[in-house]
């Protein structure tokens, strides 16, 4: 059978459809390559350049492929972004997911993996690391948008129990492939760590922290992050589980521990042996102070074991992969 990706020719969904294509899957990708890039795909997986809400493309997808499974990363991810235009997020990410939802149930998938995020706690109102069942409180239109697509597959789930799925939280995604063949690269992207190696390496001429009044150890945010190879393994992971009958399930990706904004710096500053210029600011619309995992589930249930708990190791890949962009042509 094959995998359908959408949205594999960005960040997280690139490296998970070269694991897939490594752990020797059949692949077919689905990207509009508004942020991705089509060198991204592994040579070895069928690519469409098309929209998730093209219900013609997604029926002939659907007719030449024996599609058993969608893992679904196409989507905007910009939290400032989601703030300021609050309805394109709620098309990009949760109207056009419907039409995906409702194309795999019409077609009998009954597999699909969903690409959700941590954005939907919003600020933990209990202690870290926080568990699925803690309160869902998103504090922007981006997470907002994925909770509702959260809550339709669940729905959807429920009116057709053919169709399971896993929703996979993410924490913060940084770092690239240890092997090299790719790695963060979108233009005037937003992540800290990919911002941080651009500015090591001259690409910016400083990086800007927003807010340093957050009630944290040194008054920045703090984040849980979960190199992008790990990511990519819990997706082949929930992919054997549904295979396997598993049922419906959310479960939260990261490593259950925090680090600050200054404190990942301070590593990037380290590791490439550059003091480049810090900007302080004030905070920014819908940034939560803190937000670590509880990854059990994920661990317990997928028998998921990440290999990349380290923040050099995340740092040294996502700066390896930012030395090799200065010599790529990214069209």
């Amino acid at each position: 059978m094959t995998i359908l990706v959408t949205g594999g020719a960005g960040y997280i969904g690139s490296h998970t459809v070269w694991s897939l294509i490594d752990a020797g899957r059949h692949v077919v990708v689905l990207d509009r390559l508004s942020t991705g890039f089509a060198w991204a795909v592994a040579p070895d997986a069928t690519f469409y350049k098309g929209d998730i809400a093209d219900r013609a493309l997604l029926k002939q997808i659907f007719t030449r492929h024996s599609i058993d499974t969608i893992v679904h990363f196409a989507g905007s991810v910009v939290v400032p972004e989601s703030v300021s235009d609050p309805l394109e997020y709620y098309d990009n990410n949760t109207a056009k997911s419907r039409i995906l939802i409702a194309a795999a149930i019409e077609a009998r998938i009954p597999h699909f993996v969903f690409s959700s995020t941590a954005a939907v706690y919003g600020t933990p109102k209990t202690a870290e690391p926080v568990l699925e069942s803690a309160d869902l409180n998103p504090e922007s239109p981006y997470g907002s948008s994925k909770l509702m697509t959260e809550v339709m597959l669940r729905d959807a789930a429920t009116a057709h129990p053919e169709f399971k799925y896993t929703a996979l939280r993410y924490f913060n995604v940084a770092g690239s492939d240890p092997h090299g063949r790719v790695g963060q690269s979108s233009l005037g992207a937003t992540h800290l760590l990919k911002v941080a190696c651009e500015t090591a390496l001259g690409k910016r001429k400083h990086i800007s922290v927003f807010g340093t009044d957050y009630p944290t150890r040194d008054g920045s945010c703090v984040r849980d992050y979960i190199h992008v190879s790990d990511l990519a393994s819990a997706h082949l992971k929930a992919i054997d589980r549904l295979h396997q009958g598993g049922d419906s399930l959310i479960a939260n990706c990261g490593y259950g521990k925090g680090f600050t904004v200054l404190e990942v710096l301070d590593r990037v500053k380290h590791l490439s042996g550059s003091d480049f210029e810090i900007n302080f600011t004030s905070r920014r619309l819908g940034d939560a102070a803190s937000v670590v995992a509880n990854p059990s589930k994920a661990m317990t249930n997928l028998s998921w074991t990440p290999l990349h708990d380290d923040l050099d190791f995340i740092v040294r890949t996502a700066l390896d992969w930012e030395r090799e962009l200065c010599y790529r042509n990214k069209e």
